[in-house]
């Protein structure tokens, strides 16, 4: 695997002439060629240090998005006046700016995925393989659950009193509700990872893999304004699932698979829209 660099880059841009956009981009189609599809297998992976040094970047990564958005949860919940914090408003900023910052940190390593659904999602359309699809979810569970431990490290008392930032479907609202919210949140999320990453638009349109983390981030900003008060949004397993874990009473446990099962179906019915609908792959000729 000598002078191959293995990093998925999500958002890197491998097209240093910039051509032209609008209706004088559709002359260019047919010089673009469709890149091959990742092999389900790569055993070569495993003796590269790319493909450790990307795992590694997921799990900071991760660890660094819990730490800095379940902290913000944490101000907003030990407050009686949501007036004199940074309210829903806040938190929906602080999922958002987090994954906006990380995505451009880490896209040029990993990808900047950040979360097993989006992964999934990736995997399906063949982006990457199984053994660095598996090995990211694994490092993106790792780093969320040290993230949400650093903060309940801050105030267990606070932390055990005010939900620790777990996932939970609201009052009022049915298991349905909450699974049909994280199906459609999840899947506005990684179509716009598809949508904003797409290899046709880089070839195409410079300035998309520059500004691509700026979408996904207001993508994440945008479902949490509009989930909280469902389920306090998951539409990550790994943010879910780290929260769950440190936090560890029973009602954060009987919804947990809706934040499984939520995002995963909505991930894959976004790879599939973008895969099959609006990008054709199927049907093409080779």
């Amino acid at each position: 695997m000598e002078n191959k660099e293995e990093d998925v880059r999500v958002g890197a841009n491998k097209y240093s002439e910039r051509q032209p956009i609008g209706t004088a981009a559709q002359s260019q189609d047919k010089d673009y060629k469709e890149p091959p599809p990742a092999p389900l297998f790569e055993p070569g992976e495993l003796a590269s240090w790319s493909f450790y040094r990307a795992g590694i970047a997921e799990f900071m990564a991760t660890f660094l998005f819990l730490y800095v958005t379940i902290l913000t949860v944490m101000g907003v919940s030990k407050s009686d006046s949501k007036c004199s914090t940074v309210g829903i408003q806040g938190i929906a900023w602080a999922f958002g700016g987090m994954i906006f910052a990380l995505v451009y940190c880490t896209a040029g390593i990993s990808g900047g995925h950040i979360n097993p659904a989006v992964t999934f999602g990736l995997f399906l359309a063949r982006k990457l393989s199984l053994t660095r699809a598996l090995f990211y979810m694994v490092m993106q569970c790792l780093g969320a659950i040290c993230g949400a431990g650093v903060v309940k490290g801050f105030g267990k008392t606070l932390y055990q009193t005010k939900g620790g930032g777990a996932n939970v479907v609201a009052p009022g609202y049915t298991k349905g509700d909450g699974l049909g919210a994280e199906i459609i949140g999840t899947f506005v999320l990684v179509y716009t990872v598809f949508s904003a990453t797409d290899a046709k638009r880089n070839a195409r349109d410079s300035h998309v893999p520059i500004l691509a983390p700026l979408p996904i981030g207001f993508a994440v900003f945008l479902v949490h304004l509009g989930t909280i008060p469902i389920t306090g949004t998951g539409i990550n397993p790994a943010r879910s699932l780290g929260a769950a874990i440190i936090y560890n009473k029973s009602h954060a446990w009987d919804d947990h698979w809706i934040f499984w099962v939520g995002p995963f179906i909505g991930a894959a019915l976004a790879a599939l829209y973008h895969q099959v609908v609006i990008r054709a792959i199927p049907f093409k000729s080779n």
